[in-house]
């Protein structure tokens, strides 16, 4: 049964993807862009055509759903990107990323009411490196994830919960789809939703072992793999 890991793991993972293997940030973010991308696709393929809106916050979390957003549109969808904050002119990954959604004519918007307009909502705003309380500038974006009634698809962790202990006591965001990123984070076992994907095909054998991930097989030539057939 695959390995679901806590807040430090993860950390010390990403720490050893980059400097270990040699991956790059934006090597990986594509990877697990795309694979949320193809996660989407799969839960909701009567939602081509339609509407999303790609909630992004400014770190990595925020990049794989600036790639997602790039890819959904490939994949048929209409996306558009709720940015909370623009980068600075010296973070050249992510303005480079903005460049390439904004080169496809995805529009960034800024966000009024989410059910009035959206087929489907991308929770891209915080990942496992998330520590409460959430910050001004979220809040409003948070708030209308919280009482949406559109199905909201939640990149590695549902923004706002706690890491490893899950949602927080005063509520928050109750995803649809969660895409968890390398391994599951132990959030993800209070996860209640219909979809459960597990995304990123890119884990070194050795690196899997070392932390007893336990990763399930990815069929075939698949970028993602569902955990809760079961549903």
């Amino acid at each position: 049964m695959v390995r679901y890991l806590g807040q430090q793991e993860a950390i010390d993972v990403d720490v050893a993807l980059f400097n270990e293997y040699r991956f790059s940030v934006d090597q990986l973010m594509e990877l697990a862009g795309l694979s949320c991308a193809t996660a989407i696709a799969k839960s909701f393929p009567e939602k081509v055509g339609q509407e999303v809106l790609v909630c992004c916050g400014v770190g990595n979390n925020g990049g794989d759903g600036l790639v997602c957003a790039r890819h959904l549109a490939l994949l048929g969808y209409k996306p558009s990107i709720y940015y909370v904050k623009r980068p600075d002119p010296s973070k050249t990954l992510y303005n480079n990323l903005v460049c390439q959604c904004e080169k496809m004519g995805i529009p960034f918007m800024e966000v009024s009411d989410v059910d009035s307009k959206y087929g489907l909502v991308v929770d891209a705003l915080f990942g496992f490196s998330f520590k409460p309380p959430v910050r001004e500038a979220f809040v409003p974006i948070m708030q209308a994830l919280k009482t949406t009634k559109i199905p909201i698809c939640s990149i590695d962790i549902p923004s706002g919960w706690h890491v490893e202990e899950g949602c927080p006591p005063e509520g928050g965001i109750q995803p649809e789809l969660l895409i968890s990123l390398t391994a599951p984070k132990k959030c993800a076992e209070h996860f209640k939703g219909k979809f459960h994907f597990l995304g990123g095909r890119f884990v070194p054998p050795g690196l899997a072992q070392k932390y007893k991930m336990d990763l399930p097989v990815y069929p075939g030539t698949e970028l993602c793999v569902q955990l809760n057939n079961d549903l």
